[in-house]
C-alpha cells in the first residue's frame, strides 16, 4: 500500500489551520476534563444517592452526544413550544427549592430570553426582527401604569404595592414569550415548521382530553412518575352535564377549550399550505383527521365559551374568506350529528342550552356573593367597586382571589377584571392590544399581501386571535398562562407576516387593476 505524498497528515493539517504554528496539545485538556469530571462523580456518590448521580451522567451524556441538535435556535423553539403545552402551568416544579417553584414553561422563557440576549452580544450582525404590534402593547401597558401611579398612595397604604408590582412582572414574562419567538422566527419554513409542531400538540393534547374523557385518567397530571418534577397541587375535578369535563393540559376545561379552538382556522390553513406531506391530498386528509380530533378535545371540555369562540371565528371567516367558512361549516354538520349520538348530554349542554335562553341567564345568577358564582351574579358587586374609582380602578394587580389573603372574587371575565383594576382607561388600552392586531392583519391580507398563501396565513392567525378576544369575555385571561401564551405565540407569527413577507408594490396594483378592467371594456365593446 503507498501513501500519497500530496496528502498532508493530520499533524500537517492542523499547523496550517494555525498559520504555520504547532496546534495547541489537546491531549491535556481532555486529561484534565476526565479527571475533573471523575473528581465530581466521586463527590457526587458520596454524598449523594447513587441514584442521583447516574441520572445527571446519562443526562449529560445524552446532552453531549445530541448537542449539534440541542444547541440550535429550532430546538429552543421546540423546546419552548413543549414545554408550554405539555407540561399543566402551576402544577409542577423542577424538583430545586430556591425559594420560589421553577415551572418548566418559566424556566425555558428564560433560557430562550438569556440565548437571545447572549446572541445579541456576541454577533454583531444579528439584528433586531420588528414584532409589528409593539404600539398596541405601549397603549396597554401605558394605561395600566397610570393606573398604577394613580392608585400608588392607596396600593402602599393596603400593602398591595408589592402585589401590583409582581403582577406587572408576571405580564412581562408571558409578553416576553411574544418578543423571543418573533426573533426565532427567521424564515416562511421556519414560521410554518413551527405552526405545524404547535398544531401537533394540540392534536395530542385534544387526543389525551377525548382519552381523560372516556377512562377519566388525566396522562398530563401524571407527568412526575416519568420526569423530575415535583408535583405543586393535586389535580382538580370540574363537572357538567353529569359527567366529568377534560382538563387535557391546561388548567381548567375553559381554558382547555379555548386553546384548542384556536388551532382551529391555524389546521386549516395547514390542510392547504404545511410542508408536510407534500402530496396536496394526503396533507388535507392528515389536517382533516387533526381538524376532527381537536374538535373531539373541544367537545371533552364541555365549554359553553367554546362555542362562543367558534360562532366568532366562524362569522369573521364568513366575512373574509366564505368560501372557506362554508366549507367548514358543511363539513362540521356531520361531526355534530355524531356527536349527538354519542354523548347529547354534552352537545345538549354546551350548544342547545343557547336555545333555552332564560335558563342560561338563571345558571350566570347562582351562587351570588359567594365564591364561583355565575358571571352575571358578579357584576352587580363588580359594578359597586369600578363606581369607586371608574376612571383609573384600582390599581392593577392590587386583586386577590385565592389564597388566605384574598381580598376579591373570581370573576370569569378578564374585561370585568381589567375594568376594575385599570378602570375605563384600562379598558379602552386593553380593547386595542387585542383588537389592533386582527384590524392590521386583516387589512395586510385583503390590500398588501403579495402572496395569496401569507394572505391566507394573516387571516388564519387574525380569526384565531378574534377568538380568542371574544373568550376574553368568560374567563380569566390572565391567570390561564397556556392559552395566553399562545396568543403570544401567535402574534410572534402574525409579526412575522407583516414584517417579513413581500407586500404589493403599486405597479402590482396597476396590473390587477388594468387585469380587472380589461374584460369589462372588452365586454361592453
Amino acid at each position: 500500500m503507498t501513501i500519497d505524498a500530496t496528502v498532508p497528515r493530520r499533524d500537517e493539517r492542523a499547523t496550517t489551520k494555525n498559520g504555520g504554528q504547532p496546534a495547541p496539545p489537546r491531549r491535556g485538556w481532555i486529561i484534565a476534563a476526565a479527571l475533573l469530571l471523575a473528581a465530581l462523580v466521586l463527590v457526587a456518590v458520596i454524598f449523594l444517592p447513587p441514584l442521583i448521580p447516574g441520572a445527571l451522567l446519562l443526562g449529560l451524556s445524552a446532552v453531549f452526544l445530541s448537542r449539534r441538535i440541542l444547541f440550535t435556535w429550532p430546538a429552543l423553539l421546540f423546546l419552548l413550544a413543549v414545554s408550554i403545552m405539555f407540561i399543566p402551568a402551576r402544577r409542577y416544579a423542577l424538583p430545586i427549592n430556591i425559594g420560589f417553584a421553577l415551572e418548566p414553561y418559566r424556566v425555558m422563557i428564560f433560557i430562550a430570553i438569556i440565548c437571545l440576549a447572549g446572541a445579541f452580544l456576541v454577533n454583531p450582525r444579528r439584528r433586531w426582527r420588528p414584532v409589528a404590534f409593539g404600539w398596541p402593547l405601549g397603549i396597554f401597558v401605558a394605561t395600566l401604569v397610570v393606573s398604577f401611579i394613580a392608585n400608588g398612595t392607596r396600593l402602599v397604604e393596603a400593602g398591595l404595592a408589592t402585589t401590583s408590582l409582581s403582577a406587572f412582572v408576571q405580564l412581562g414574562t408571558l409578553v416576553s414569550v411574544w418578543f423571543t419567538v418573533r426573533q426565532l422566527l427567521t424564515s416562511e419554513r421556519t414560521t410554518i415548521t413551527f405552526l405545524t409542531l404547535l398544531s401537533w400538540c394540540a392534536m395530542i393534547v385534544a387526543f389525551f382530553a377525548v382519552i381523560e374523557r372516556v377512562t377519566r385518567v388525566n396522562v398530563f397530571w401524571r407527568l412526575s412518575e416519568f420526569l423530575p418534577l415535583m408535583m405543586l397541587r393535586d389535580g382538580g375535578e370540574a363537572t357538567r352535564a353529569g359527567v366529568n369535563r377534560a382538563y387535557g393540559s391546561a388548567q381548567h376545561p375553559i381554558a382547555l377549550a379555548v386553546l384548542l379552538c384556536m388551532f382551529i382556522p391555524i389546521l386549516i390553513y395547514l390542510a392547504k399550505y404545511a410542508l408536510y406531506p407534500r402530496n396536496p391530498m394526503n396533507r388535507r386528509i392528515v389536517y382533516t383527521v387533526g381538524t376532527i380530533l381537536v374538535f373531539g378535545g373541544i367537545v371533552a371540555a364541555i365549554s359553553r365559551t367554546a362555542v362562543v369562540v367558534l360562532g366568532v371565528m366562524f362569522l369573521l371567516g364568513l366575512i373574509f374568506v366564505p368560501r372557506v367558512a362554508l366549507t367548514s361549516l358543511v363539513a362540521a354538520v356531520p361531526l355534530l350529528v355524531l356527536a349527538g349520538a354519542v354523548v347529547p348530554a354534552q352537545l345538549d349542554s354546551m350548544l342547545l342550552s343557547f336555545l333555552n335562553v332564560d335558563e342560561l341567564v338563571a345558571s350566570q345568577y347562582t351562587s351570588a356573593g359567594m365564591r364561583g358564582a355565575g358571571r352575571l351574579a358578579d357584576l352587580e358587586p363588580a359594578m359597586a367597586e369600578v363606581a369607586q374609582n371608574p376612571f383609573f380602578g384600582l390599581g392593577f394587580g392590587s386583586r386577590i382571589v385565592t389564597g388566605d389573603d384574598a381580598n376579591s372574587f373570581i370573576l370569569d371575565n378578564q374585561v370585568l377584571g381589567v375594568l376594575m383594576e385599570a378602570g375605563a382607561l384600562g379598558v379602552a388600552g386593553f380593547a386595542v392590544f387585542m383588537l389592533a392586531p386582527v384590524v392590521m392583519l386583516l387589512f395586510f391580507a385583503l390590500r398588501r399581501a403579495a402572496e395569496r398563501r401569507h394572505a391566507m396565513l394573516a387571516v388564519a392567525v387574525a380569526v384565531a386571535i378574534a377568538g380568542y378576544s371574544a373568550s376574553l369575555f368568560f374567563f380569566d385571561a390572565f391567570g390561564f398562562f397556556q392559552s395566553f401564551l399562545m396568543h403570544m405565540m401567535l402574534l410572534a407569527v402574525g409579526g412575522w407576516v407583516l414584517t417579513e413577507t413581500p407586500r404589493r408594490t403599486a405597479s402590482t396594483r396597476t396590473v390587477e387593476a388594468t387585469a380587472t378592467v380589461a374584460p369589462t371594456t372588452a365586454g361592453a365593446s
